[in-house]
Order: C-alpha cells, then sequence, then structure tokens
C-alpha cells in the first residue's frame, strides 16, 4: 500500500525471503513510488521493497533534487535532498523492520543520481545500488575531505553510449569519483539510448545476486 508519512509517500513490499537486502526503488523524472516495483521484483525476488516519490516537483513532475536546466543541478539541493532520503530510509528500517545496513538502491537517471550523491554525502547508509543511466551531480569539490564512501560498498552503473541525456564521458566520471572514494564499481555499456533495457536489467540481477552472495 501507499503510505504519505516518513517525509515521502512510499510504498513497502515486506521481504518473501529473509536475508536479502532491501531495496530502495528509485525513480526517474515524472515517475513515481509504482514505477520500479516490477524492476525490483525482477532484480530480487523475495527481498523487501522500498519505493519513495521524489518531493520536488519540476513543471508537475517528480523528483529527488532541483535542477536549473538539463544537466545543471542545484547542488545545495543536492545535498539537502540526499540528507533527506537517508534519513527516510533509517525512518523506514526503523518502522519496517528490515536492517536498516543492508539496503541497496536500485535506481534510475533523477534517481540513480540522487543514489550516487547518497553514497558519496551520506555513507554508511546504502550498501550499494545498483545505477541506471547515472551521472555525479555534485562537483568534487563539494564532497572534498567530507566523507569517504562506506567501506564495501558495491556499484553497478550502466550506462547508454547513444544517451542525449547523459554523456559517456559523465558517467565514466562518476565511476572514476566513486571508485576514488573507496567504492567498488563495476561499469557496463549498452547500445542504447536514456531508456532501461533487458540487458540492462539482466546484467544487474546478475551483479545483485553475486554481490548478495559475497556479503
Amino acid at each position: 500500500m501507499t503510505e504519505p508519512d516518513l517525509g515521502y509517500t512510499h510504498r513497502f513490499e515486506p521481504a518473501a525471503t529473509p536475508g536479502l537486502p532491501t531495496l530502495l526503488l528509485l525513480h526517474g523524472t515524472g515517475g513515481d513510488e509504482n514505477d520500479l516495483l516490477p524492476l525490483g521484483r525482477l532484480l530480487a525476488p523475495g527481498a523487501a521493497l522500498l519505493s519513495p516519490r521524489g518531493n520536488v516537483l519540476e513543471r508537475g513532475a517528480p523528483r529527488f533534487f532541483r535542477r536549473f536546466a538539463e544537466g545543471v543541478f542545484d547542488t545545495e539541493d543536492v545535498k539537502r535532498r540526499a540528507g533527506e532520503l537517508a534519513a527516510f530510509v533509517r525512518a523506514a528500517a526503523a518502522r519496517y523492520g528490515f536492517a536498516a545496513d543492508l539496503v541497496i538502491a536500485a535506481g534510475f537517471s533523477n534517481g540513480a543520481n540522487i543514489a550516487g550523491a547518497m553514497m558519496l554525502l551520506e555513507p554508511g547508509v546504502l550498501r550499494g545500488g545498483a545505477l541506471f543511466r547515472a551521472q555525479l551531480v555534485i562537483e568534487e569539490s563539494v564532497i572534498g575531505q567530507r566523507s569517504s564512501v562506506s567501506g564495501g560498498t558495491v556499484v553497478f552503473l550502466s550506462g547508454g553510449r547513444t544517451d542525449s541525456i547523459v554523456p559517456v564521458a559523465e558517467t565514466e566520471r562518476l565511476a572514476k569519483v566513486l571508485t576514488e572514494h573507496g567504492a567498488d564499481v563495476t561499469l557496463r555499456w549498452d547500445d542504447a539510448g536514456h531508456t532501461l533495457t533487458r540487458g540492462d536489467m539482466d546484467a544487474a540481477t546478475e551483479w545483485l545476486a553475486g554481490a548478495v552472495r559475497r556479503g
């Protein structure tokens, strides 16, 4: 069911299989808390699913942080919203009883971007993430020496070689920064644009299964 509290309208599906990580599902611009539930069920059958709706509206379309234009991000808002989303994850863990230290994000576009920002700005909230069509949305000077990604963080990045919204160089930059801050990053490329493909989903499912086996 959809829940309006804890700071985000969201949906939560309890785990059917014990021991799996909880998936934090983060939609792209214009999505909502229902969009990525099918993806979550595919990536980790039996896992608990936590799916919030972004609190920022851009011409009526939900997002997880503000931007000034395509590819021009409001860094201060990114920092604020990353903190709010981290607090939401902790509160949801307390309410629903899932392990707060075993949460993996699965995000697309804007949702993938806020997940990457959370790893850099709020280390320890996410154990890892499967991030599709993602880029770095904060300047490296903002990250600075504030923190490093929590040890053991694993990240799967899947980019589109013909993506007109997220250039190849920007996804590579995110991979570089995450790696430099301590994450174990797997970078995959698809001959596709700014859309999820079956190849994305199959590769992410295999990656996530391996990450769960490694603990």
